[in-house]
């Protein structure tokens, strides 16, 4: 019996231990559950108001950003002071509704006063909105005090007032409104504005429904909307929209995520099967939270790269490139080590996105970031700064070759052609190296150097690679100083002048016409290649008035003398000018010339990059009786439905070609096809750079129309032009014309 009883009683007290320890265990376990869940929901909220705060905090920046790209714009400065409503319209109110989403925009005269109103994607009277608009006139005050500041005592406001705006949050119509104001100004030198004279912009985005759905859907806020006050409870939470003083103006409520407790929710039927079986249940909750653990770190993880990391080629970013760079500077000064910086840029990616779709040229970037990605080694970094510019950090170099050979290698895997969805494109790089130089070297610094050589091995052709030299430094300063003189010469007007290379017909013996070429002795240097000016005067928007300066020497000289016609050259950006056959019509009459004895020359170029323009410009030119000749045929992208949608007059053979007469076996082919081509759609054909007799007695036998070149003559100061048309005579020279008008 004393048995029985004693294993009752260690039974008991077994069980008892059992049961102690169940329960304990049990509590425990409920403890850690309950911390977790709150822990999990704590988590969930904190991320929640943060994505909601820099969501708002997101759209009042994105608002200044978005009106940047049409109040800095020499076009919108000219239609608002002309009073355009309509391009305003399409530009400035309704459009940047229909486009961005703004609920209103508004028009502001330099006293202050609207002039043009949009709300709702439609015009409206200012009397519809005129109880928004006093609350927004302090803030325009505002942004004029500032703006009369900075710009006092300047002739121009331009360089003092870009950049320059406001932005606040708020109450309009009883509900807060994200508002912005900026300056409208010049995006170029070719306009100026005094100060107090400039028109303002104001963009509102409304705090409302639609903005809230849309941060909604983004971060997965359940039930969201906009209150007036806070709503802070065990399933509803909110966060402030601040104005710039830290006021709330208002608040966005949801309905809070909890993860934990729907976690709970889903495990409660295991829970009442299982009931107090404590270390099977234990095990399963341990692992249903720690599968939940290892989703909310990778939620967190994805979050952290895409901070750090580009979203189209999940490469890294400017951010952590930075980040990487700072620390390979401080470990090369440790191990006695260079650090590379490449920059990288493709060059004329903008063909690709107008020729074959931007999905296409998304897919090029991806790929480009794939074969930068393999051609490095392991410890080197390929970031993307952005579009199509990309650069590579290279670490624990020993000498500057191993960066070149790096360069060299990626023009290489460059240059294979891609494939596009079915599409083959080839492209090619131009490439920038900077390199580190001990204690000296800064992130920054070594930036700004990889990028003058950047742009030196692009003004050097493209399709290579540069090592930064300490004389680019200089160059850079040489270059802002020639277009300082540049601007000053075409202020006075007696430093640059036009030089004529006259047209033969193809015995050399008849001139036929001559092409206008700008000069520019500098009363410092000397006689500037054109090479350098012209492409500084591109760069800097002095290229218009360039142009225009030559043609009007141009035009003069050939009304005063008895040429028959004369070639101007236009560059591609005076081409994408919608204004261009105006000014040019303006200068045949201010000159008196007749528009059938001037030749505008373009390049092939032109007609890819601004195709839509182009069509229309050489339209309206041949309309006017003006004739279009296309230079350096055969070294761009023009195919035959190109010459025949645009309908050029004549084709110009490149010197390229002509040199290679009588030197290379395929030459006399490619010029007899080209001339072959010219003739079957009706153009006349000249031939560039001609320098032997042979050249121009096979191109007389080829059937070429004219003649140009040092063989035949270099170009030659307008008093000697004259001359020599004096001696040719006006009746040949008038035949000449009527033959260059003619057909082919």
């Amino acid at each position: 019996m004393r048995f029985f009883r004693s294993s009752r009683s260690l039974s008991n007290q077994f069980t008892i231990a059992v049961l102690v320890v169940a329960g304990a265990a049990v509590a425990v376990f409920l403890a850690f559950i309950a911390w977790s869940v709150s822990a999990v929901d704590d988590n969930s909220l904190t991320r929640q108001h943060l994505f909601a705060t820099s969501a708002l905090a997101d759209g009042l920046a994105q608002l200044p950003v978005q009106q940047t790209s049409s109040t800095a714009w020499d076009e919108a400065v000219r239609r608002v002071n002309a009073g355009d409503a309509a391009w305003m319209s399409d530009n400035l109110t309704v459009w940047m509704e229909t486009y961005f989403g703004h609920d209103e925009d508004y028009v502001l005269a330099p006293d202050g006063k609207p002039v043009q109103v949009g709300k709702g994607g439609k015009l409206v009277d200012l009397a519809s909105v005129a109880a928004d608009f006093e609350t927004i006139r302090p803030l325009v005050a505002a942004l004029r005090a500032k703006m009369q500041a900075t710009s006092a005592g300047q002739a121009d406001s331009t360089d003092a007032v870009t950049g320059l705006g406001t932005e606040n949050v708020l109450m309009l119509e009883g509900g807060p409104a994200m508002v912005s104001v900026k300056p409208i100004v010049p995006n170029t030198p070719a306009l100026t504005q005094a100060a107090g004279t400039e028109y303002l912009h104001v963009a509102v985005q409304n705090v409302d429904r639609t903005l809230i759905d849309g941060i909604a859907a983004k971060f997965a806020l359940s039930d969201a909307r906009v209150e007036t006050a806070p709503q802070e409870s065990f399933w509803w939470t909110s966060v402030p929209v601040l104005d710039n003083a830290g006021h709330p103006k208002g608040y966005v409520v949801w309905r809070r995520d909890r993860p934990g407790i729907a976690l709970i929710e889903q495990a409660s039927p295991a829970f009442a099967i299982t009931g107090l079986i404590g270390l099977g249940l234990l095990g399963l909750m341990l692992r249903r939270l720690r599968r939940s653990s290892i989703q909310l770190q990778a939620s967190q993880a994805r979050a952290q790269f895409l901070a750090f990391h580009d979203t189209l080629t999940g490469l890294p970013n400017r951010a952590l490139l930075e980040d990487r760079f700072d620390r390979a500077l401080a470990q090369a000064r440790r191990d006695n080590t260079k650090v590379a910086l490449i920059c990288l840029d493709l060059d004329r990616f903008k063909n690709i996105n107008d020729t074959l779709g931007h999905p296409a040229g998304d897919a090029l970037v991806r790929q480009v970031g794939c074969r930068l990605t393999a051609a490095v080694r392991d410890g080197d970094t390929v970031a993307r700064l952005g579009g199509d510019e990309f650069a590579i950090l290279q670490v624990s170099l020993r000498d500057e070759q191993e960066a070149e050979r790096l360069a060299e290698r990626l023009l290489k895997e460059l240059a294979v052609p891609f494939d596009l969805a079915g599409d083959e494109a080839a492209i090619t790089a131009s490439i920038g190296i900077a390199l580190s130089h001990g204690e000296s070297s800064t992130r920054d610094d070594m930036l700004r150097k990889a990028d003058i050589a950047l742009y030196e091995a692009k003004s050097q052709g493209r399709a290579r690679y540069q090592l930064f030299a300490g004389d680019m430094d200089d160059l850079v300063r040489q270059r802002r100083a020639i277009e300082r003189d540049l601007r000053a010469a075409l202020t006075a007007g007696d430093e640059i002048h036009v030089a004529y290379q006259p047209i033969f017909d193809t015995n050399g013996d008849q001139l036929l016409g001559a092409e206008a070429l700008a000069r520019w002795s500098h009363p410092v240097h000397g006689p500037l290649s054109p090479q350098l000016f012209v492409s500084i005067a591109e760069e800097r928007g002095l290229i218009e008035p360039l142009g225009e300066y030559v043609l009007r020497q141009a035009c003069s000289f050939a009304a005063a003398h008895d040429l028959p016609w004369i070639a101007v050259n236009v560059s591609p950006i005076q081409f994408r000018n919608e204004q261009f056959v105006e000014r040019v019509a303006a200068i045949l009459a201010e000159t008196g010339l007749a528009p059938n004895r001037l030749q505008i020359e373009i390049t092939e170029g032109v007609l890819l990059q601004s195709a839509g323009t182009a069509d229309r410009l050489i339209a309206a030119l041949r309309h006017k009786g003006i004739l279009v000749a296309l230079d350096d045929f055969g070294t761009g992208y023009s195919s035959m439905s190109y010459l025949r949608r645009y309908g050029v007059d004549k084709l110009k053979i490149d010197r390229s070609f002509i040199q290679e007469l009588g030197v290379s076996a395929d030459a006399e082919a490619i010029v007899s096809a080209m001339v072959s081509l010219g003739r079957a759609l009706d153009m006349r054909v000249v031939a560039e750079g001609v320098e032997t007799s042979e050249q121009r007695d096979q191109l007389s036998a080829i059937g070429c129309h004219e003649l140009q070149g040092f063989l035949l003559s270099r170009p030659l100061p307008p008093p000697e032009l004259a001359a020599l048309l004096h001696r040719q005579g006006g009746l040949a020279g008038r035949a000449a014309h009527r033959t260059a008008a003619g057909s082919a």
